[in-house]
């Protein structure tokens, strides 16, 4: 094979492994939000689906079972917040719109902002587990030593299966700059 073969096909193997390293990197990257889509869609990691208010509201309740839901708080160590809900637990009735809520406190003395991402167990109630309204769907930003309110407003569909009699609800509150992109 002569110089200039050699260097062509030199060229064509880099150009090549920068077009395959390049559609790796791609696709690594859309695996996040088709992971999210697809873990909400199905209920798979305690990952829960939004529902219309008007949607809601018109879903019969199921009045002849309650179901206990548990709501658990958890804050990243590299947020400096203090995180709870309001209440501990509540029993609810399938198809019944139900409102909770959690405080979020800024424990420094700089401003901050979190982000909450949340799942639910069991596995298989996370599907039937609706919201209308969560903090947890944009960031929250807080001042030096504010304390904020933030509302869940969810309901359990009837179709949970009829097993289930106890749902745990968690947030997990991650400070938002980890997750800010530099320009």
């Amino acid at each position: 094979m002569d110089r200039e073969a050699t260097r062509r096909a030199n060229r064509r193997v880099l150009r090549n492994t920068l077009v395959v390293a390049a559609g790796m990197f791609g696709f690594g990257f859309l695996l996040v939000p088709i992971y999210g889509a697809i873990c909400t869609a199905f209920g798979i990691n305690g990952q829960t689906a939004a529902i219309e208010a008007a949607q809601a509201d018109k879903v019969a309740v199921d009045k002849s079972r309650q179901v206990t839901v548990q709501f658990h708080a958890i804050v990243n160590d590299k947020l400096p917040w203090a995180f709870r809900p309001v209440v501990s637990e509540m029993k609810v009735h399938p198809g019944e719109v139900r409102t909770i809520y959690y405080t979020a406190e800024n424990l420094s003395g700089r401003d901050s902002v979190g982000q909450a991402t949340h799942s639910v167990t069991p596995d298989k109630a996370a599907v039937h587990f609706k919201k209308t309204e969560c903090f947890c769907y944009r960031q929250q930003a807080l001042k030096p030593g504010e304390r904020k309110q933030m509302p869940v407003r969810f309901m359990l569909h009837p179709a949970l299966p009829k097993d289930v009699h106890e749902v745990t609800l968690t947030y997990t509150f991650f400070n938002a700059a980890a997750f800010a992109v530099s320009n």
